[in-house]
């Protein structure tokens, strides 16, 4: 890839990838439950979801909820609290299968109309010396194809998700495209 950034940082500009970014987005758009796992609240609300219906149960299990279903129903009733570690495993648990359920429809909605309108922010140069700068500006864009980026979101591959977007979206802002690798922000709306 051209300009594939391999030492970002070493003159000061800060940033996150781009894809990071893009994933960033996406779950505030899924909209996870907000109180806490650790407060009893947002541990009873997880639960409550992960254990709605059989199939939510049995996707959870799938990825990763191993515990029996008598500590699962001790912790549902009350009666035992999740130590740390299983705690942990529910939130990730929680997110998967969140995403998992989400995506298709998320999907839907970034793909209407011809796509979503894409705001890219550019990376801060703002600790680099002025020989070392970039002239790198704020970039609008529509990303018209979005099952890769949200089939790899929705399977917690990161790897996928960035070959997704730098090679499937950001290629479109024309010859200067990697230099949008790693930004401040990107937002959008579905």
């Amino acid at each position: 890839m051209p300009q594939k950034n391999v030492e970002f940082g070493k003159y000061g500009a800060r940033g996150i990838k781009g894809s990071d970014a893009v994933a960033r987005r996406l779950d505030v758009l899924v909209g996870f439950i907000a109180t806490p796992v650790t407060a009893k609240r947002g541990l009873l609300a997880r639960l409550n979801y992960l254990t709605r219906s059989t199939r939510t149960l049995q996707i959870a299990r799938q990825l990763g909820l191993t515990v029996t279903d008598r500590t699962l129903n001790a912790w549902l009733n009350g009666m035992q609290r999740p130590t740390k570690a299983n705690l942990n495993r529910i939130e990730t648990v929680y997110r998967r299968v969140r995403r998992h359920h989400v995506a298709r429809h998320l999907l839907v909605r970034l793909n209407s109309g011809g796509g979503t309108r894409v705001e890219i922010h550019p990376l801060n140069q703002s600790q680099v010396a002025r020989p070392h700068q970039r002239v790198v500006s704020y970039r609008k864009m529509n990303v018209r194809r979005w099952d890769a980026i949200v089939t790899a979101w929705a399977n917690n591959d990161p790897r996928a998700l960035d070959d997704a977007w730098t090679t499937g979206v950001l290629p479109d802002l024309g010859s200067q495209w990697g230099q949008y690798e790693y930004v401040a922000n990107i937002g959008f709306a579905a």
